[in-house]
């Protein structure tokens, strides 16, 4: 019996970095991943594919452990990196993009979508107490990549 959460996040803010420095960052999924917390191990399998293994949370005794694979795409001509869920991989199914744009060469602006689900096995009953908390985790480390990428990109404008 499992529990299953769904994650949906948007996120847009405003960096001092060119356009061709963002894009670049953000189209490399291992350069861009470095900078996500908590990330335990990320394996390239092929074809744009990357199997993410997220460090495991809990006890010992009882912890959970996110694993997903989403499939890459990028496009520098419309300023997008995408990737889209891979099934048979792991507990979580996730999905989501970049959209990059050039402010007169000034700045760059970034929206971050992200969508999808993780399975936790706990029983049906548990979902008003677990939901919650796996969809502030998230949030949170969310929300601390888009500050790593921050910085990297010379602060917001």
């Amino acid at each position: 019996m499992s529990v299953n959460v769904p994650i949906e996040l948007g996120y847009e803010f405003e960096v001092r970095a060119s356009f061709e420095d963002v894009f670049a960052l953000l189209s490399d999924v291992p350069r861009s991943v470095a900078h996500f917390p908590k990330v335990d191990k990320l394996t390239d399998l092929g074809d744009g594919v990357y199997k993410w293994e997220m460090q495991k949370v809990g006890t010992a005794q009882v912890h959970l452990q996110t694993v997903y694979a989403s499939k890459y795409t990028s496009d520098p001509a419309k300023g997008t990196v995408t990737w889209a869920p891979v099934k048979g991989v792991g507990n979580a199914l996730v999905g989501g993009s970049w959209k990059i744009t050039d402010h007169q060469g000034k700045s760059t602006k970034c929206v971050l979508k992200i969508q999808g689900t993780v399975d936790v096995p706990l029983p049906g009953l548990m979902k008003p107490v677990v939901a919650p908390v796996i969809e502030g985790e998230f949030e949170k480390l969310v929300e601390k990549y888009i500050d790593n990428l921050i910085k990297v990109f010379g602060g917001e404008v």
